[in-house]
């Protein structure tokens, strides 16, 4: 929130003052840069208050990642929307899907169903799915994932520390989903809003991956 700035009386009516090009730089940067790979995507302002770039559209493609190019997750943890503590190692042995989505992101609201069926359809097979609520408030994410019946837990990622965590392979867009091995590495990234014909085929690879 910005800090509030009182009017100081003055005998001459004030000028308003313009904001150097450099400033205005400087600050796009900076909220582009919240999603590494920013640069090159289209952004959209579908954020809070339908004023805010942190959007960055995805195409919906799959990257996926050989496992001698694999690198591992760490230092992801954090406290979940239903304010249990939950870290990416306790899914170390099952295969996890991860997205960051956010209450504000109309492509997220599409792809929830999908999510919730490749999850319900493959929780008893060794997949566990794990959701980050990015740059969002609360209380809408919470009422997100009760309309969408999100049966699996978020992690609340208010300022984006968590999702900056994973900067090996990182999430370039909301929503982006990152499938990862046994091993807790990436093996598959979708950027942008996916769908069951498109991730169940994905989760079923890393699945049969002995």
């Amino acid at each position: 929130m910005s800090p509030r700035i009182s009017a100081v009386p003055s005998a001459a009516p004030s000028r308003p003052r313009r904001v150097p090009a450099a400033a205005r730089i400087a600050v796009a940067a900076a909220m582009c840069g919240v999603l590494a790979g920013c640069a090159g995507s289209q952004a959209s302002q579908n954020g809070p208050g339908g004023s805010d770039n942190r959007f960055i559209a995805g195409d919906g493609s799959t990257q996926a990642i050989p496992a001698s190019d694999r690198k591992p997750v760490t230092g992801v943890q954090g406290a979940t929307l239903d304010g249990r503590t939950l870290a990416l190692t306790d899914l170390k042995g099952k295969v996890t899907v991860v997205n960051f989505w956010a209450s504000w992101c109309a492509p997220c609201r599409g792809e929830a169903p999908s999510l919730e069926q490749v999850h319900t359809e493959n929780k008893g097979k060794g997949v566990e799915f794990l959701g980050v609520a990015f740059k969002d408030s609360k209380q809408n994410a919470q009422a997100f994932e009760r309309r969408f019946k999100v049966s699996y837990p978020s992690l609340f990622d208010a300022d984006g520390r968590i999702t900056l965590a994973f900067r090996a392979v990182p999430p370039n867009a909301i929503p982006t989903t990152l499938v990862l091995d046994r091993q807790g590495r990436v093996a598959a990234r979708v950027i942008g809003a996916t769908t069951y014909s498109k991730l169940n085929p994905v989760v079923a690879r890393v699945l049969a991956e002995k």
